[in-house]
């Protein structure tokens, strides 16, 4: 009988980047499909039937991936990988980040302003902090060591600062979105777990998480129905 490759495992704890060799946990990489006219589809929620094809979650593996046909090989077909495919998931990662930070809104886990963050920080509920790309280091950098001051060193994961303030606004529902606080519950970790996906795709280094982010189960619990 054939020996199965190891990226027809479509179960288990772990998966095998079929450019690098790299093994880990399916959080650590991203999941393709292949269409029906043969064009590698991201498939970032893990979702699309048939068979898989594992890459590691960093855009420059993918960028070598589709320069050296690895998709053709691994999927043992015709594979068209399109052109700026590591762009189009950059967007499709940060569009589901962003969907998830309103599901935090809903769900009343989130605070905006600096002067809400402080209180909510004083009070010892926030486990991740948000930080407009385009706003005050001094602002940013006050609040991230009062965090530490308040939690210590490692408790929460590192600030969230890869999203405009107009970004941040439309997802929030508010203008002019400088700082913003998560506080625990299923819907931040989920959005936590989202926004180190992105971070890792963009640097290709994984970001420590808080104890409470980036469970499973807390994304499936967020998930919105599509």
């Amino acid at each position: 009988m054939a020996k199965r490759d190891a990226n027809d495992e479509e179960s288990g704890s772990e998966r095998t980047c079929a450019a690098t060799g790299f093994k880990g946990p399916p959080e650590a990489l991203l999941r393709f499909a292949l269409s029906t006219d043969g064009v590698v589809t991201p498939d970032i929620r893990r979702r699309l039937p048939g068979r898989g094809v594992w890459i590691r979650l960093d855009a420059a593996t993918v960028r070598q991936a589709a320069a050296r046909q690895v998709f053709a090989r691994a999927f043992r077909a015709k594979a068209e990988a399109p052109t700026g495919l590591a762009e189009e998931i950059d967007r499709l990662l940060e569009a589901d980040a962003l969907q998830f930070l309103s599901l935090v809104s809903k769900a009343g886990q989130v605070v905006a302003g600096a002067a809400k963050v402080e209180t909510a920080i004083a009070a010892g509920k926030v486990v991740g902090l948000i930080h407009a790309s385009d706003g005050s280091a001094d602002g940013s950098g006050k609040l991230d060591r009062l965090l530490r001051g308040r939690s210590g060193e490692g408790a929460t994961p590192p600030p969230i600062n890869i999203f405009a303030s107009n970004q941040l606004g439309l997802a929030l529902g508010k203008t002019n979105v400088i700082h913003a606080a998560l506080v625990a519950g299923a819907a931040s970790s989920a959005f936590l777990a989202k926004a180190e996906r992105l971070m890792q795709f963009r640097t290709g280094v994984a970001t420590p998480s808080a104890p409470a982010a980036s469970s499973a189960s807390a994304s499936a619990a967020a998930a919105p129905s599509v």
